[in-house]
């Protein structure tokens, strides 16, 4: 007994080990500008060159486009779809569709996908390139997976080992230094009612990507004040992200008008209901995932090709909710879908752990580490949810916008459309707040009722 209590002690520690330490090597590091992007992504297009070769990305900006308008046109909204796929014919694609995508087909006739020539937008930044290629073989993926150390303004793991690392990859993604909208999150019932649960100034702080900073402990800063439907009215948040998710994690500050208080709220995480889109996805669902990955096992299935949601502009920038939300789904006319690569990785709840999904797969961008999709289980291991991820590249900023999406309740039969611009003037681009708007006391001193 003895024995095989050891044996098994030395299996966690090598478990652990292999998370902590899985680093690049300085001879795959090398294929990082030659085989593959800078950022991890093959060049090379697949075999029958339904997705091409990787040429650097989207730069240029349509005729048609307003320089500071935030709103940004697609360059492609001459094409029409190569094909569609609906409860009909899925299972000729099968292998290719996520289970949210198949479930929804059979769920709802109306449903499908409407398929469209591939094309690789992603561009960045130099810096963002040569920061990623050169901190390649120093970046670390510590505390079991939970944190990383020893990289700035990079991706942090651009040839993954390991489910952590690749998730971390999608949770510090690339979005700009910094960025202000008037976001909107929509539901729509099961009897196809829609309605806006949320409206609010946002902004939104990445230091981890300011190139002027040596390093910051922060990936992520938001802040938004609402102001809409009237019942939420002034309701403020402000949100810190740290790189050390094991010993420092998420700090949240709420300011509720009622109360005329601010009050740390670490509720709002993990599988807790997200009150904005009336409880349809739980916080840790936002933007596919995010926040700590201390619950659940993440295991890195592999690659593979995916029709999946992408360049999504007509969606983000240029829609309105009586066009976009139809009952059971969103239009499909409006929904653009591409056959990308992207990276599978599977999440089971670990023992002793508590959350509503028992098991969740995700489907990464190769070219931009964005989540487009997740399938979630219910505690029986039945599917539950069906999470999408509506990917632009704003073209003027060499930037992936990566944050509108939704989930689908199967069981419910509604649905949500969160951090959505497409009726409020877009997307603006700005400087990064100075530290000390990023303080709690900045939500008493705001509060305008």
């Amino acid at each position: 007994m003895n024995f095989f209590r050891l044996f098994i002690a030395c299996c966690l520690v090598m478990a652990y080990v292999g998370i902590a330490v899985a680093e690049i090597t300085p001879e795959e590091a090398k294929k990082l500008g030659t085989t593959l992007t800078p950022v991890g992504a093959e060049i090379a297009g697949n075999k029958d060159g339904s997705i091409p070769a990787y040429e650097g990305g989207l730069t240029e900006a349509p005729a048609c486009y307003q320089q500071g308008s935030g709103v940004r046109p697609s360059p492609f909204a001459d094409e029409k779809p190569l094909f569609s796929i609906n409860h009909e014919n899925m299972n000729q694609y099968a292998d290719k569709l996520t289970e949210g995508t198949k479930a929804l087909m059979k769920k709802y006739p109306t449903y499908r996908i409407d398929v469209y020539k591939t094309h690789r937008t992603a561009a960045f930044p130099q810096y963002v390139l040569d920061g990623t290629v050169k901190q390649a073989v120093t970046a670390k993926n510590t505390d079991e997976g939970l944190s990383i150390a020893d990289v700035h303004a990079a991706y942090p793991f651009p040839i993954p080992k390991n489910g952590y690392e690749t998730m971390w990859n999608h949770m510090v993604r690339f979005q700009g230094l910094a960025f202000e909208h008037k976001p909107r999150s929509m539901v729509v019932d099961a009897a196809g009612r829609s309605a806006m649960t949320y409206e609010s100034d946002e902004w939104q702080d990445f230091p981890y990507w300011d190139p002027e900073k040596v390093s910051h402990p922060l990936y992520f800063r938001g802040k938004d004040v609402c102001i809409g439907p009237p019942r939420s009215v002034g309701e403020q948040m402000i949100v810190l992200e740290a790189l050390d998710m094991n010993k420092k994690g998420r700090r949240v500050w709420q300011y509720l008008p009622g109360q005329r208080r601010v009050k740390l709220a670490p509720d709002i995480a993990f599988n807790t209901p997200n009150t904005q889109i009336n409880g349809v996805a739980t916080y840790d669902d936002y933007t596919i995932y995010n926040g700590s990955m201390a619950r659940y096992d993440f295991k890195l299935i592999g690659k593979k090709e995916m029709y999946v949601p992408y360049s999504n502009y007509k969606l983000v920038y240029d829609s309105n909710r009586d066009d976009l939300l139809k009952p059971n789904h969103l239009n499909p006319d409006i929904v653009r879908w591409e056959l990308h690569r992207v990276w599978v990785v599977e999440a089971n709840l670990k023992p002793g752990k508590r959350h509503i999904y028992s098991k969740r797969v995700f489907y990464l961008d190769e070219d931009t580490w964005t989540a487009l999709a997740s399938d979630e289980y219910d505690g029986l291991g039945q599917l539950y949810k069906a999470g999408f991820l509506y990917l632009v590249q704003n073209y003027d900023a060499k930037t992936p916008f990566s944050t509108t999406h939704g989930h689908y309740d199967l069981n419910a039969g509604n649905y949500s459309l969160d951090v959505w611009p497409g009726e409020t003037g877009g997307l603006h681009y700005t400087k990064p707040r100075s530290e000390r708007e990023w303080g709690h006391d900045t939500l008493s001193g705001g509060g305008i009722r």
